[in-house]
């Protein structure tokens, strides 16, 4: 029977109790949920005092360069081109120009962002953007004002006066509204907001927070958000979050019209670059036009003649084919050297005309090159510096293209001048041929020659001027508004539900946290979970509920209490327990505990008392002659025998008749050994055989002889007698005896120390442990006569609210 119960109680503790877990922390369900309700009261509090934040967005298409390209507009013929062509700027670069700190300066300067106005309010302040009852105006230039950091506050007096405050310097006067106001060199004037006059009667102290411009354009900066969007990933999306969502908006649609105006100006630039050079070179071709013609009149004056072509119409017919090409020739060769004195004398890094109409040594490409890398390290400088890397690079490329080009311009120049000589050659045969012909033939067709020239390169130029104008006049936006700033209607943050729930759940696990600590350090016993380790060797017979302090600690006859019920249990555990060999000699059964203060002599005092009630003969003997306890449970006083068990143990003289006292407390009859006076050598009188012939004397005269024993760690006394018994009754107790002593009653079973070993547990508050219903205790100990008395309803609000 033993075996099948120990195996039982195995069985059962090796399994996890799950709801004994939960209710460790259920039980301070009160906890748990003020916890909650304090988190979800300052997750409330913060949802209603915390400025929410708003998303605005807005997006812009970047148009294509074919978009961009000015030529589209203007008619050309043969392989003339436009004077314009841009080269494509990708859209990682229109990333990095709308995120640039110079562009977002700008904006913030422009919408005049570096001043904020602030209300107080009881609670909090919050901002008044573009709806302060007064506004501040600087007189002092804007080159001093974007670097000041100041924060006065206005409190109106009247309509016409304020109090004006800076409480770093301790300021403080009053001024009338429009008043000039120099504050450490800064003048400026506080005037009431137009159309806003009412507000100043019952306005509060308004605060106005001037800032550095560099500062809050890095604050728009960290902010700002710009990626792209769509399939064909040609349209750019700018958000930004902001706790006033008109100032976000102000801002992205400034921001987006900002950069247009940049991207427009840069575009012109090379257009105003070209028309200046063109220009340039009108001037000087109509100061040489003049000096042709006038040699004209003097050759014809001196040589007396006015037309000379009826005379030459067979020499110009052959000599024809050679001079459209020298014509030609000395066209582009004077155009490559004018392209040449501009690359000599011009400054390095700025732009050169496009397009010229030069068709010999690939230089129009190069001067396209050229102007690229220019226009791309502009964009590159707005938001760096020329030490940065990148803008090395591209000025060693500038120097390399601009070296290279001129290389190409001079092995051009070298290549037209040869074969120019060559045609002249040509020329100066057929002149041979025809030596009849008058030399004044030859130096009128020079001096025509030379003004066809001038006047064709003359009309060239005006053509191209006629382009540039055109496409200076006509640039096109490099962005087109897709979606102006708009503003989300939830807030991003805070977002209340959750920030709600979150109050709620940080306050349930802190005291859930607190608990689990507390769990974690508690090394006491406190329930049968926690003496899961020793059941697993040593079976359970039963638990004994706390007493408290208006509760009778002892068994009466008939007792209805959760104490009497719990020894009922008790005993019929122990009868399961117990294996009767022999029907006429008592059963031996020892109690005993680990430490002192565990309830060993309530356990068995109340036991005998349990027993006693079943009409069975029971004897108590009080063994722990160290530090006896018996007498407080009985109404014998230690005088009411002049003897007792020391006294048996030393004085061999003493009969078992003699230490035996009947008791008969509340009608229940319990024999008792009371303990006796205290020896000087408890140890040495246990080890001698009187102990051994009591207990031989009085077997056959009892049902139960209960010993009272002293505890097993402190002294070595039990132990000395332990053999005698039949049951050894382990006493632990909650909240007292240490988890780390349960090892202790284990190894004296495997020992063989300890005979018949089973552990009862002491002193439970099922007040804080009503999962023990789950084993029937709370059913037996709510069992009986009158206790329906209260309804399940009231019983459940006793239960939860005390």
């Amino acid at each position: 029977m033993e075996e099948i119960f120990d195996y039982t109680e195995k069985q059962e503790e090796s399994n996890f109790d799950l709801k004994a877990e939960l209710f460790k922390y259920l039980i301070y369900w009160k906890w748990l949920l003020l916890g909650m309700i304090v988190g979800g009261a300052l997750a409330y509090l913060y949802n209603r005092y915390t400025i929410p934040k708003y998303l605005s967005e807005a997006s812009m298409m970047i148009t294509k360069s074919e978009d961009n390209a000015s030529s589209s507009i203007l008619p050309s013929s043969g392989s003339s081109a436009s004077i314009i062509k841009l080269a494509d700027n990708s859209l990682e670069n229109q990333i990095v120009t709308l995120r640039s700190k110079s562009l977002i300066k700008e904006v913030v300067d422009e919408l005049n962002h570096n001043i904020s106005y602030y209300i107080e309010g009881k609670v909090i302040t919050t901002e008044a953007y573009k709806t302060s009852p007064v506004i501040i105006n600087f007189i002092s230039p804007d080159s001093v004002v974007n670097k000041v950091s100041k924060t006065f506050l206005v409190t109106p007096i009247n309509k016409n006066r304020f109090k004006l405050k800076e409480e770093s310097t301790l300021y403080e006067r009053e001024h009338e509204f429009g008043e000039i106001i120099n504050f450490n060199g800064l003048e400026f004037t506080i005037l009431p907001r137009p159309n806003n006059e009412d507000q100043l009667k019952s306005s509060n102290t308004t605060i106005i927070s001037i800032r550095p411009v560099e500062d809050v354009a890095g604050s728009y900066l960290s902010r700002l958000e710009i990626g792209p969007k769509g399939k064909a990933q040609d349209i750019l999306a700018l958000s930004l979050v902001d706790t006033e969502s008109r100032r976000a908006e102000d801002f992205l649609d400034q921001l987006m019209i900002q950069f247009n105006k940049n991207g427009v100006k840069d575009k012109q630039q090379v257009a105003l670059k070209t028309t200046q050079f063109i220009q340039d070179r009108l001037q000087i071709l109509n100061s040489e036009l003049d000096s042709v013609e006038t040699d004209i009149a003097d050759f014809k004056r001196s040589n007396q003649f006015m037309d000379v072509g009826s005379g030459a119409s067979e020499f110009i017919s052959k000599k024809s084919s050679a001079e459209e090409q020298i014509l030609n020739l000395e066209t582009q060769l004077n155009v490559i050297q004018s392209v040449k004195k501009l690359l000599a004398k011009s400054d390095p890094f700025e732009l050169l005309p496009a397009n010229l109409g030069i068709s010999e040594g690939n230089i129009e490409s190069l001067i396209a090159s050229y102007n690229q890398l220019l226009l791309q390290r502009k964009a590159l400088l707005q938001n760096s510096t020329k030490k940065n890397p990148v803008i090395e690079d591209l000025d060693e490329q500038l120097k390399s293209l601009r070296a290279n080009l001129m290389e190409t311009v001079n092995s051009t120049i070298n290549s037209l001048q040869l074969r120019l000589d060559e045609y002249q050659n040509r020329e100066q045969k057929a002149q041979t041929r025809f030596s009849m012909f008058p030399g004044m033939e030859k130096g009128m067709r020079g001096i025509e020659r030379q003004q066809q020239i001038k006047e064709q390169l003359y009309l060239f130029l005006l053509q191209r001027r006629e382009e540039a104008a055109i496409a200076f006049a006509v640039t096109s936006d490099v962005a087109k508004i897709v979606d102006p700033a708009f503003t989300h209607g939830a807030p991003v943050t805070p977002q209340p539900l959750l920030i709600l729930i979150g109050g709620i759940l940080v306050g349930l696990i802190i005291p859930i946290i607190v608990i689990f600590v507390k769990n974690l350090l508690d090394t006491k016993v406190h329930h049968k979970g926690d003496l899961q380790s020793l059941l697993k060797s040593v079976p359970f017979i039963g638990e004994v509920p706390r007493i408290g302090t208006e509760q009778n600690d002892i068994i009466q006859i008939n007792d209805r209490s959760p104490l009497a019920e719990s020894f009922r249990i008790l005993r019929t555990n122990l009868a399961y327990l117990i294996q009767k060999k022999e029907k006429d000699i008592a059963d031996i059964i020892f109690v005993t505990s680990t430490v002192k203060g565990e309830g060993k002599t309530f356990i068995s005092y109340n036991l005998s008392r349990t027993l006693s009630s079943t009409g069975k003969k029971v004897l108590l003997i009080g063994a722990d002659i160290r530090n006896p306890k018996l007498h407080r449970y009985t109404h014998l006083t230690k005088g009411a025998r002049e003897k007792g068990f020391s006294d048996y143990l030393y004085d061999y003289g003493v009969k078992p008749e003699e230490i035996i006292s009947k008791t008969n407390d509340e009608g229940i009859a319990v024999d008792v050994i009371l303990t006796g006076p205290i020896p000087p050598n408890p140890a040495e009188l246990l080890m001698n055989e009187r102990m051994e012939e009591l207990i031989g004397e009085v077997k056959p005269l009892y049902d139960y002889i209960i010993v009272d024993t002293a505890p097993t760690m402190i002294v070595t006394d039990t132990l000395l007698i332990s053999q005698l018994a039949d049951y050894t009754l382990y006493v632990t107790r909650a909240d007292f005896t240490e988890k780390n002593l349960l090892e202790f009653p284990k190894d004296l079973k495997k020992q063989g120390k300890l005979k018949g070993v089973a552990v009862i547990l002491n002193d439970i508050d099922y007040s804080k442990f009503s999962y023990g219903a789950q084993y029937g205790y709370s059913y037996g100990y709510g069992y009986g006569y009158g206790v329906d008395k209260e309804s399940r309803w009231e019983r459940l609000k006793k239960k939860l609210f005390g």
